[in-house]
Formats: C-alpha cells, sequence, structure tokens
C-alpha cells in the first residue's frame, strides 16, 4: 500500500482534519520511524522465570546476552494484572504508569520489580515468552513499558488485544530472532517489525502509533484502496465486517484485509474513561465532540466497591478522580449515561448493554476485554485499549485487519449438573491451550447453542477472551431475539412485535460453504462433566470423575474460605437460578453456608436483582447464610466483598479469570456457579448433584 497521496481508493474525504494541540510530554514517543537500533548505554530487560536473574539484571549487576537465555528461560502467559495491577490503572498520568510498572509481579509478598526500576535501568527493550499479555484490555499494560522508556516488545507471541495496544501506541514488536542483532549493534529495517502486518497496521506502525495515523488519514496523506477481495462465502465474522465497510473498499472480505470499518456501539467505564478524555482532549483540544455519541455509553460498575477493600480503601481520592472525569465526559459528550445512582450501579456494562442496545449484526467496541459477551447477541464483539476507543468515538470507525475465525459446533444437550461455565473450562483446557484461539474470533453455532439458553451463551461469548481470541459471536434463534426484544419493550415502550421484526432484519448468518481458518471443532455436549480451573490461569481445568463422589478426583479434599458468584460471567439470571437451586436444596437438608465458609452473590444488573427478588431467592439466600452484593463487579478485579486478604486463604469463584493475585493474595478456583453454591455449602470443593445434601458425601 502506498502512503503517498492518490485519487484512487478511500480518503478521509468528508471528514474535517483533526484539530491538534501541542504534542504533550508523553506524545513524544510516538514519532514516525524508519528502523530500530539499540541506543547507545541502552539496555535489554530479560524476563525470566528466576526472579534472581531479574533482580540482579534490574540492579545494574548483570547483563544477560541473547546466548545464555533460551525461549524456555523467559516468563510465559505475564498476564495484565501483574504489568499493571488495578489499583495502578487508578493513574492516568505517563509518570505514574511508568512508575509502577510491573507492579503485580510478586515474589515472596514483595514486588519483584521495584517503583520505577525499569525507568531507571535505561531498558529501551523487554524480552518475555509465550503469551505475553493475557488477561484484560487495559492498555496501561503496555504503557507502563513505553512511559518507562521500552520501544520494542519481544516475545514468542502476544495476546491479541495487548498486542494491539503495543501498536496504537507506538512500541514495537518483534521476536527473539532479533535480539543477537540489536546486541551487536546492527540496525533492523521498519519492513521487517512490520512484516506480517497487514497494510494498515503497518502504516500505523510507521505513523508511530494509531493517533499520528489517524492525523494522516484526515489530512489525506493516506489511501486505504478496496480490498481487492471478490465475491465469496463468507462466515459470521466477515459477513458482519462486510457490512461494515466504508465506501470505497468493495464488498466482500477475508482474513487479512486491512479495513476500515464503522462501529455500532462501544462503551467505556470508570476504570477507563479517564484516560479516554485525556488521550481526546491531548489529541484534538479540551472542545473535542465525538462523530455519534448515541452509539456510546459510560459505565459505572467496576470501582463501585473498591472503597470497602482494604487494600483499594487507600486510592479513595484517585478513584473518585475517576469517576468524577467521567461524569464531566458523559455531560460533555452526550454519551449514554450509565453512572451510578445514590451510590448504586445500573449494572455491569457488558450485562447492561445486551440488555438494553447491543442488537445482531452489530459490530461492538469497548475498553474491556470481556466485550466479547455481546457476541451472544449475534454482535461481533472484542475488547479494545483506550487509544484505540479514543479514536473510534472520535471518528466513528476505526482500522482492522479482518481476523481469522474458529468455530465451534455444539451438539446434544448438556447434562444435569453441567454447566456453559464447564463447556468454557473444557474450550480453555483443550483448544485455548493450544493456542487454537489466539487472536481468532470463537464462532459458535449447532443446536447444542439453540439448547441452551440466552444467558448460557453469554457465558460462552464471555470467555472467549480467557481464550486469548480476538473477540466472539454467535448465530441466533427467536429465543434470543425474544429475550433481546423483551427487554427492549420495557425500557423504550414499544411493540413486541415491532422490536422482533427490526431484529430480524439485522441477524446475520454465516454463507454455506463459509471457511474458518482455525476449523471447525465439534463439541458433544452429553459428553461433558463439571469442571475447575486450579489456581493460577483459567486453562488449568481438570473434570469431574462420576466414580468419585461429589469430589473432584484429582483435586482430592480442598477445603473453602470463600465462595463468590457473580461478575459479568456468573451474575445473570440463569447463574442466580444455579445458586438457587443448590441453596434450596441444601435449606430442604436443613443445611445452610457451612461454618467458616463466606459466600457472596453480587448481582449483575438491577434487572437481575429485580428478578432474584420477585423468585424469593433474596429470603433464600438470607436465610441460608449468604451474603448479597448489589449490582456491579467486584471481587472479579480485586476490588469488593469476597476478594482474599491472606495468601493461605482459598476461594471457589465463578468468575472468568483466576490469575495470581487477580481477586486477593489466596488461592483461587475457577467453577461453574453449580460447583460454587455447593463447596459453600459443604466447605470443600465439590462439584452439585440434586439431593447430594441430604446425607455428607
Amino acid at each position: 500500500m502506498s502512503s503517498e497521496k492518490s485519487s484512487a481508493g478511500l480518503t478521509a474525504g468528508g471528514l474535517t482534519s483533526a484539530k491538534r494541540q501541542a504534542p504533550p510530554a508523553w506524545y513524544t514517543i510516538l514519532v514516525a520511524i524508519q528502523s530500530f537500533a539499540l541506543t547507545p548505554g541502552k539496555r535489554i530487560l530479560y524476563l525470566t522465570k528466576d526472579p534472581e536473574l531479574i533482580r540482579r539484571q534490574l540492579s545494574g549487576e548483570l547483563t544477560l546476552r541473547a546466548s545464555e537465555v533460551s525461549p524456555a528461560d523467559l516468563l510465559d502467559d505475564i498476564n495484565t494484572d501483574a504489568m499493571t495491577p488495578a489499583w495502578v490503572c487508578f493513574d492516568y498520568d505517563p509518570a505514574d504508569i511508568a512508575k509502577n510498572a510491573y507492579a503485580g509481579l510478586i515474589i515472596g509478598g514483595q514486588r519483584l520489580i521495584a517503583a520505577n526500576a525499569i525507568k531507571d535501568g535505561n531498558f529501551e527493550v523487554i524480552v518475555a515468552g509465550a503469551q505475553k499479555g493475557v488477561g484484560s484490555s487495559r492498555e496501561t499494560a503496555a504503557q507502563c513499558e513505553v512511559f518507562a522508556g521500552s520501544r520494542l516488545a519481544i516475545a514468542s507471541s502476544f495476546a491479541p488485544i495487548h498486542a494491539r495496544n503495543n501498536i496504537n501506541i507506538g512500541q514495537l514488536m518483534g521476536d527473539h530472532a532479533l535480539l543477537a542483532r540489536l546486541e551487536r549493534g546492527e540496525t533492523v529495517a521498519l519492513s521487517e517489525l512490520t512484516a506480517g502486518h497487514d497494510a494498515i497496521t503497518a502504516l500505523i506502525i510507521e505513523s508511530g502509533g494509531l493517533l499520528p495515523f489517524c492525523a494522516r488519514l484526515a489530512a489525506k496523506d493516506l489511501v486505504i484502496p478496496p480490498t481487492g477481495t471478490g465475491p465469496r462465502p463468507m462466515n459470521l465474522t466477515e459477513k458482519i465486517l462486510a457490512r461494515k465497510l466504508l465506501p470505497g473498499q468493495g464488498t466482500h472480505v477475508k482474513p487479512g484485509d486491512a479495513v476500515l470499518v464503522r462501529v455500532d456501539a462501544g462503551y467505556s467505564h470508570e476504570f477507563t474513561t479517564a484516560q479516554v478524555d485525556f488521550f481526546l482532549e491531548s489529541e484534538y483540544g479540551a472542545d473535542y465532540k465525538l462523530a455519534d455519541p448515541s452509539k456510546f455509553a459510560v459505565f459505572e460498575d467496576h470501582l463501585i466497591y473498591a472503597d470497602g477493600v482494604a487494600s483499594m480503601a487507600k486510592f479513595s481520592d484517585k478513584i473518585e478522580k475517576l469517576r468524577q472525569r467521567q461524569r464531566a465526559f458523559a455531560a460533555k459528550t452526550g454519551v449514554r449515561n450509565y453512572n451510578a445512582v445514590d451510590g448504586v450501579s445500573p449494572g455491569i456494562c457488558h450485562q447492561v448493554a445486551r440488555e438494553q442496545f447491543l442488537d445482531p449484526g452489530d459490530f461492538v467496541q469497548a475498553t474491556d476485554s470481556h466485550t466479547c459477551m455481546g457476541g451472544a447477541s449475534g454482535a461481533l464483539s472484542w475488547g479494545v485499549g483506550a487509544t484505540e476507543y479514543a479514536a473510534l468515538v472520535y471518528w466513528g470507525f476505526t482500522p482492522i485487519a479482518v481476523p481469522e475465525s474458529i468455530r465451534f459446533e455444539l451438539v446434544g444437550r448438556l447434562a444435569p449438573g453441567v454447566t456453559a461455565k464447564d463447556v468454557m473450562l473444557h474450550i480453555l483446557a483443550t483448544y485455548a491451550k493450544r493456542e487454537d484461539t489466539l487472536n481468532r474470533v470463537m464462532e459458535f453455532g449447532g443446536e447444542g447453542l439453540f439448547a441452551l439458553s440466552p444467558d448460557e451463551r453469554a457465558t460462552l461469548a464471555n470467555m472467549a477472551t480467557e481464550c486469548t481470541a480476538r473477540g466472539a459471536v454467535m448465530e441466533v434463534d427467536e429465543v434470543m431475539l425474544r429475550w433481546i426484544a423483551e427487554r427492549r419493550v420495557r425500557e423504550a415502550g414499544v411493540s413486541l412485535e415491532d422490536t422482533l421484526a427490526a431484529l430480524r432484519a439485522k441477524v446475520v448468518t454465516p454463507d454455506e460453504g463459509a471457511h474458518h481458518d482455525g476449523g471447525v471443532a465439534v463439541i458433544d455436549l452429553t459428553a461433558l462433566r463439571p469442571m475447575v480451573a486450579t489456581p493460577g490461569d483459567p486453562d488449568h481445568g481438570i473434570a469431574s470423575d462420576p466414580k468419585n463422589g461429589a469430589y473432584i478426583s484429582e483435586l482430592g479434599k480442598v477445603r473453602v474460605d470463600i465462595a463468590y458468584g457473580g461478575s459479568c460471567t456468573a451474575g445473570k439470571r440463569d447463574d442466580i437460578d444455579f445458586y438457587a437451586q443448590v441453596m434450596a436444596d441444601a435449606e430442604r437438608a436443613g443445611k445452610r453456608v457451612a461454618q467458616g465458609v463466606e459466600f457472596f452473590i453480587q448481582f449483575g444488573s438491577r434487572e437481575v436483582e429485580e428478578y432474584a427478588r420477585e423468585r424469593g431467592y433474596v429470603d433464600l439466600f438470607e436465610r441460608t447464610g449468604v451474603s448479597l452484593i448489589k449490582p456491579g463487579c467486584g471481587a472479579c478485579i480485586g476490588c469488593g466483598p469476597g476478594v482474599s486478604e491472606r495468601g493461605d486463604q482459598v476461594s471457589v469463584s465463578a468468575i472468568n479469570r483466576n490469575y495470581k493475585g487477580r481477586s486477593g493474595p489466596g488461592q483461587l478456583y475457577l467453577a461453574s456457579p453449580l460447583t460454587v453454591a455447593a463447596s459453600a455449602v459443604v466447605g470443600e470443593v465439590v462439584e452439585y448433584r440434586e439431593g447430594m445434601f441430604t446425607k455428607d458425601p
């Protein structure tokens, strides 16, 4: 693709040029580049599995060479919580983010990488193993390196959202083969660092980041040509994106095509909105305006209970500033406003969005990795970082490379006691562990999918990000359309039939003969058993053994201190039904939450809480010793009741990820709502079996 002006292809015609301000200090990293070489006096940091080697590099005592470190010696699966824990995300000032780079790498209860250690160590290249940046979409994980002086990240592979964040803020990426060359003082041409990327991504890298790229596009310095892809059968991902192409790019797409696409809906929350606003003001001035604010929303959900957690209470002033800046952003821009009222959140953004404004066929981008939950509604959805979100809310479109897909064909029906959470733990332990899902959209279909309820389908879509997938999307049926329509009728006061007709018109179906680069995985739901993921990673899943009572055979007896049911994954209506099913069974047997166990249930939205109250579940939970929490996020991100406080505590939780430190310092087991509730009653990790409480297992 040429970067010269041309009359061919798609330009930024019709767009007004960006009103750019004098660049702030942090912006100096975003400069057009042509090559990379290690600056004299700068160093390379190898993030090894041996923490002592990291300490010695940081102190200046040791300089490792590429010949001394193999990929097997490097840390794999460095997650974004380790790079910038939740409390680091309370800052949006570059200096503070740089200061706390890798604050979540904890060894023996202490930070492995001290404050300002990377910045003060003059590290220009940071080297890791496989799957770097798994976890949340928080852009601070990439920013902490860049703001501390890093210009190049090296890894065997990168999680897709994290990789995109690196590209958007101007950090280059490469593989281990570059290291010896850099150490010899060689210069690496930009073309080597853009190799394998689509044409638009290459231009973003060349421009030094996404916002400079958008400025060049607005100034008509760049031309985006048609895809050149002719008519072909398209899968769900391709077909939705093809419908969103800006004029002049064609009508069909294939994986790898570099395109500009319209975004139908998006949202941010108080963890991220302040930085989005900061970037928009820095780039476009304090009086910036959004292309179409009605498409976008803000939510106050993530930090609604953070003040009540001892480890977070000391950051109350920073949290309040984030809330205030989000409220000001909503007032200034006119986006849909889901801020808290009288201290009560309307609910978790992903749950409320699917209830109120995500439709089939939509393309959805939001500043949270679990945005993919919208895929259950037939909306192609994935999370993005703050820079990417700032650009797309300002312009109304976003540049992407059409991703590959992998289809999961579900057949059969789940056995009693098996849930969608167990399906996802199976997929994680099987397909995600092999990286079959890496950077691909997970498409779901089949009669087994339609045998699941809308809420259970949402659980599948929600955890696509734990599979390091790009996003998720599902086929929809009348059951799902009616689920959506009933909630829209309630909100808008329109007729059910008119709403259903409008939704049917938006449904996208895959073409016969469509191709999936990741293949088609057939999952027989009847063969699945309840699963538990052991602490450390959601892909550490093991299945129960029917011959071993209610205990998961490979676990043995694991005592439980905390049971938590909630989060976007497990705070929906069906999840509340599951908790209630177990607690009602326990009550009939004269049992309640076990002594010494705290069992928390948190509602995903006000609508879910109202449902629980109407069904009598609230009274049931209170009678049986369950602690109830108003809607919002919380323990899932270490910011609410249900977090562990000591390393020796054991939690069993229905949340979506169990990285070290994610929900406190204790050991965290992931399980289904049924398993969580049953474990709370027994006091040990057990699967639920109907009638199990009539005698001790």
